[in-house]
């Protein structure tokens, strides 16, 4: 119960008590804290002191809410994205390929909700992908997730023409994902190009990822190309600083 002969704010008591719950383990990352009536029920509080001790926590970066769902423990770990290994035809022979062997490298419980849709290519995806602007395209649009937390945000784009006929164009690609269907229906994967940047996220980005006010993200453009050299997709991502760690390896020549 809240100290009310404290002199310390209501709000700031229950942030502290939670705050320590959260450190000892109580509630776990990417577990859901309770929901406000039960922690108005628990503390003795009202509802606004309960809502603006979660947006302390929020502030702070401790939890997040998400819209329809409740508000979720953040994972503390750091996203491990080794490019090289993730990439492999190995791993998406084992279907760990990408964000899934992220997944594997840190623990956390990987999901996703999938949009799948066609629009022309445009001046940017059209250069990208060395096609006109008014190509039409596969538009694969990801919201990624880590023990139920979105994560990651990822839009891949392909030429029609490469996928019409194959379960790229569903929501589910099935084992080894769209790389595997792309080689299936021969085009196999000659090599990947990254390109990495950071910037302020958009009103909408923040929203989704549920970054707090001034936190940057990490940009990443993937183009992977045939074994020709032609282009087959255009991956863009965008993943909060704060929680990846990008590895790239290369051999020395």
């Amino acid at each position: 119960m809240v100290d009310r002969t404290s002199g310390v704010p209501a709000f700031r008591q229950v942030a502290a008590d939670l705050r320590e719950k959260i450190s000892a383990g109580t509630f776990a990352p990417g577990s859901r804290l309770p929901s406000e009536r039960e922690l108005v029920e628990e503390y003795g509080v009202s509802r606004p002191t309960i809502r603006d001790a979660v947006n302390v926590l929020r502030t702070e970066g401790v939890v997040v809410a998400e819209h329809g769902r409740g508000v979720f423990v953040k994972p503390p770990a750091t996203i491990h994205r080794l490019s090289r290994s993730r990439l492999s035809r190995l791993a998406r022979e084992q279907n760990r390929g990408a964000f899934l062997a992220d997944a594997a490298d840190r623990g956390f419980s990987p999901s996703s909700s999938v949009k799948v849709y066609f629009e022309s290519a445009g001046d940017r995806a059209a250069g990208h992908l060395q096609v006109s602007p008014d190509t039409e395209v596969t538009v694969r649009d990801r919201v990624m997730r880590a023990n139920g937390l979105v994560v990651q945000l990822a839009v891949s784009r392909l030429p029609r023409d490469l996928t019409r006929g194959t379960a790229i164009e569903q929501v589910d690609t099935g084992t080894g994902g769209a790389y595997a269907r792309l080689e299936e229906a021969g085009h196999p994967i000659g090599s990947f190009t990254e390109h990495v940047g950071a910037r302020m996220p958009t009103p909408e980005e923040a929203s989704a990822l549920q970054l707090r006010e001034g936190a940057p993200v990490i940009t990443v453009t993937r183009v992977a190309y045939g074994e020709d050299g032609n282009p087959l997709e255009m991956n863009d991502m965008v993943l909060p600083a704060n929680m990846y760690e990008l590895t790239y390896e290369w051999p020395a020549e």
